[in-house]
């Protein structure tokens, strides 16, 4: 094992012990140490495995939570399925690895909520979108791209908040949620695809024509 590849699984070892305590402590410095105490590391070996303290922690969370979500993608048959069916399965399968952690998830939103940490939460919910819709097969590098993952974010998003109150057998109403949201966010990211793509594919001269309007300089 490199140097490198030890320093990945203590940084492992302690998240995995690290989000034991966050139930009690929140995504904070308190169950950072705590969970270095139980592997018996010091306060400057734990910051030293998570320097940016709590918010790279719960980063840290959510990238093996995507990790998990990716696998359990693969091993459906994804190259039979329709795109709106894989886009389904990556975030109902992102939201029953977090099962086990309801009260860390709750926990993770009242952290982002707090005003520095808002650029945190964008980050990690694009990350899971765009890593949902690189699996349903998407290639997209136009406006197409920031479209999909915009929209999907509302969806992943929206359903989460629903599926942490949701109290029926096996989250069947979650799932129903999401599907409505698909189809509703389907329809709009039609409308709003050929409203784009016809102002894309408007000729020139009409854009030169709108500079005509207000003070010349």
């Amino acid at each position: 094992m490199t140097q490198a590849e030890a320093f990945e699984a203590r940084r492992s070892e302690l998240l995995q012990t690290a989000v034991q305590h966050v139930a009690f402590d929140g995504w904070s410095g308190q169950a950072l140490i705590a969970g270095a105490r139980d592997l018996g590391l010091s306060m400057a070996e734990a910051q030293n495995l998570f320097p940016g303290g709590a918010r790279e922690l719960l980063e840290a969370f959510s990238a093996e939570m995507d990790r998990r979500m990716l696998e359990e993608m693969e091993r459906h048959p994804l190259e039979d399925m329709r795109v709106r069916d894989k886009v389904a399965l990556g975030v109902r399968s992102r939201l029953e690895l977090l099962e086990p952690y309801r009260e860390e998830t709750q926990r993770a939103l009242s952290f982002l909520a707090l005003p520095p940490n808002l650029p945190l939460g964008s980050r990690l919910v694009w990350r899971t979108c765009d890593l949902i819709w690189y699996a349903a097969g998407d290639t997209a590098t136009d406006y197409n791209y920031y479209t999909k993952r915009s929209l999907l974010a509302g969806v992943y998003s929206s359903t989460l908040l629903y599926w942490l109150s949701d109290r029926s057998e096996d989250s069947a109403a979650s799932w129903d949620f999401l599907d409505r949201r698909l189809t509703n966010v389907l329809k709009i990211g039609g409308t709003l695809g050929k409203s784009i793509q016809r102002l894309m594919d408007a000729p020139s001269s009409l854009f030169n024509r709108s500079r005509g309007f207000g003070p010349r300089v």
